[in-house]
């Protein structure tokens, strides 16, 4: 579910969020224009900062009597979670591609962008380093499970982070692919399920017998 929809924007939590994206405000601030008591700005507050959504800007003291109040604003970061556009727009920008470029050209500028992508896994071990890549799919929302397997691990999940991108180009999972194998230091291939509009992602990977360039 995306934050901002016409239930969220609704309710009392939406109207903080909507005040804040306008400007900070103190509890107390947020209190007055809301109709609301201190107490259930803050019950408020706390679980959008508790998901990222809002977070303490400063203090502002009021005189020279009294503790200074704190001021609260948008997280820096959090503007993604309020915008339904990167989706569609990726989704598009992948189909122009497929049709102006040639396979190998628009999978090689899959990969680099995937190599691009890939955090650094402090991981020591080829296990460690998957359990990690599996963590970051599933917080990417791919809701991922880790299998082991004879070659060595499988990620197998229950969703795809870039559905509507690979409904539009099936050649987008190449930017996952290869950021599993940067981030693994193996080999990463890819065999997701895309028989139905709701793709779920699924890679094998193994540890490979020379050092990736």
């Amino acid at each position: 579910m995306r934050w901002w929809d016409r239930h969220f924007g609704g309710s009392t939590r939406g109207r903080v969020v909507a005040l804040l994206r306008r400007g900070a405000h103190t509890v107390e601030e947020l209190a007055a224009k809301l109709e609301l008591t201190d107490n259930a700005v803050r019950a408020q507050l706390a679980t959008l900062e508790r998901d990222g959504v809002v977070v303490a800007a400063g203090i502002r003291r009021e005189g020279t009597v009294g503790k200074p109040a704190t001021i609260y604003s948008i997280a820096p970061a959090s503007d993604t979670l309020f915008s339904s556009a990167y989706a569609p727009t990726l989704a598009a920008v992948m189909a122009e591609l497929g049709r102006r470029l040639t396979a190998p050209e628009l999978r090689s500028i899959l990969r680099s962008a995937g190599r691009r992508l890939a955090p650094e896994s402090s991981a020591k071990t080829f296990k460690g380093r998957v359990e990690n890549a599996t963590r970051l799919l599933a917080e990417l929302g791919a809701d991922a499970d880790l299998v082991a397997t004879d070659e060595g691990f499988d990620i197998r999940s229950h969703g795809c982070p870039l559905s509507q991108a690979v409904n539009a180009n099936p050649d987008t999972c190449r930017i996952l692919e290869e950021l599993l194998a940067e981030m693994t230091g193996g080999r990463a291939h890819e065999h997701c399920d895309r028989n139905s509009d709701r793709p779920k992602c699924a890679f094998a990977l193994s540890e490979a017998r020379t050092p990736r360039r």
